[in-house]
């Protein structure tokens, strides 16, 4: 039967006699729409918080990273290498050593990661669009490149021969230290370059060439800690990790760019689902208006209703009508907040209205899949809802 739709749609269009109904009814609708148009918009201006903070590490991070499975480093052999450089899925791989030194400038003190690299490492890393001063480090030099944080806290200056910048590491092995000098190996470096990407990273990074940094934690020519790959165009990150297997069988882990920054992640996560749950209970509680709109009405239509129920209609055609009925007007409030939602943001795209900073305007991403959870929230709590004040239809209301 398509009567209760029928009557669905003229209660839902059409004022009551009762003016109560209808304020209620218009709080109802206007809750819903405020709340479908700002879960959207607070929903973009997230994705687009999401990408801004994402931007940096996709930047600084590479696509994959191995590294090993046990201890703090592994050996690549000439015939691993020389699959890594004939493997189609990938653009180019970076060699790796890192490890936690003590730095010396100056009488002051500052501990960081020596992270030493290769000249393939900006190809896989752009670390080098972040220098704000100097330039990057020359290959099988002595020379770094420091964290603006590290450079603040030690006064860093640029190729200062006069002063120099000493790197100490453990040297690795037991027994009693004799002599304090003999503990450590050590190397002066010089300052070629700092760069800035965000306060954890320039606090914890010094960049070297790799034979430097092999050299202060006596390593071999062909021990790592890690690699970086940077994979070629439209290849799967599953393909990729499978070439990578099979090139270092049971030897290595590999970590895409989310397992890296998992705790960024994590956090992004978290931050998306708490805004989303708080702007869910506006429409919530907008949705009780509803609720309460749609009794008042089953009440006014009392006498319909039951002279609908003695020409024979069932009780459940007659909850029908107002279930119909509040679906109709959340749908309809759903779909004009979102429309309102995505103006809104189209407009800060465009002409960039609200700022964070003078010269930075706050980010918004419009995405399909923010007008989708929207929807189905909407659509889902106002099913709810009229479940809910439909069911008060009775017989023993009809009797």
């Amino acid at each position: 039967m398509n009567f209760p739709f029928y009557i669905a749609k003229r209660y839902a269009f059409s004022l009551s006699k009762t003016t109560a109904i209808n304020v209620i009814t218009f709080i109802a609708s206007l809750g819903i729409i405020v709340g479908a148009m700002a879960l959207f918009v607070v929903l973009s201006v997230f994705s687009g918080l999401r990408d801004f903070s994402l931007s940096f590490t996709n930047a600084t991070d590479p696509d994959l990273r191995i590294e090993t499975l046990k201890g703090k480093s592994f050996f690549i052999s000439e015939t691993q290498e020389s699959q890594l450089k004939s493997s189609k899925e990938f653009t180019n791989y970076s060699k790796i050593v890192e490890e936690r030194a003590l730095f010396y400038y100056k009488n002051k003190e500052q501990v960081a990661y020596l992270k030493g690299v290769d000249a393939n490492f900006c190809q896989v890393n752009a670390f080098n669009t972040f220098l704000y001063a100097g330039d990057w480090l020359e290959p099988n030099t002595n020379q770094v490149v420091v964290g603006s944080g590290i450079s603040s806290k030690l006064a860093l200056g640029l190729l200062d021969f006069n002063n120099v910048l000493e790197v100490y590491i453990p040297k690795p092995g037991s027994g009693m230290i004799e002599n304090p000098d003999e503990a450590f190996n050590k190397s002066p470096l010089l300052t070629s370059g700092i760069f800035q990407v965000s306060e954890d990273v320039d606090e914890k990074y010094i960049f070297s060439s790799i034979p430097l940094a092999q050299g202060l934690l006596n390593y071999k020519s062909n021990q790592l800690t890690y690699i970086d790959f940077k994979l070629a165009q439209n290849v799967s990150e599953k393909d990729a990790i499978a070439t990578i297997n099979k090139i270092f069988p049971n030897q290595v882990k590999v970590k895409n760019r989310a397992q890296l920054n998992d705790a960024l992640y994590k956090m992004l996560n978290t931050e998306n689902i708490v805004v989303y749950l708080i702007f869910t209970l506006v429409i919530i509680i907008a949705l009780f208006n509803l609720i309460g709109a749609i009794i008042m009405m089953i009440i006014e239509k009392k006498t319909n209703l039951k002279t609908l129920y003695n020409l024979g209609t069932e009780i459940k055609y007659l909850k029908n009508i107002f279930l119909f009925q509040g679906n109709i007007i959340s749908i309809f409030g759903g779909i004009l907040g979102l429309i309102l939602g995505i103006i809104v943001v189209l407009i800060q795209q465009q002409f960039e209205l609200v700022m964070i900073t003078p010269t930075l305007a706050y980010p918004v991403v419009f995405e399909i899949e923010n007008i989708v959870i929207v929807l189905l929230t909407i659509i889902i709590l106002g099913f709810i809802a009229s479940k809910i004040a439909s069911s008060t239809v009775t017989k023993k209301l009809l009797e």
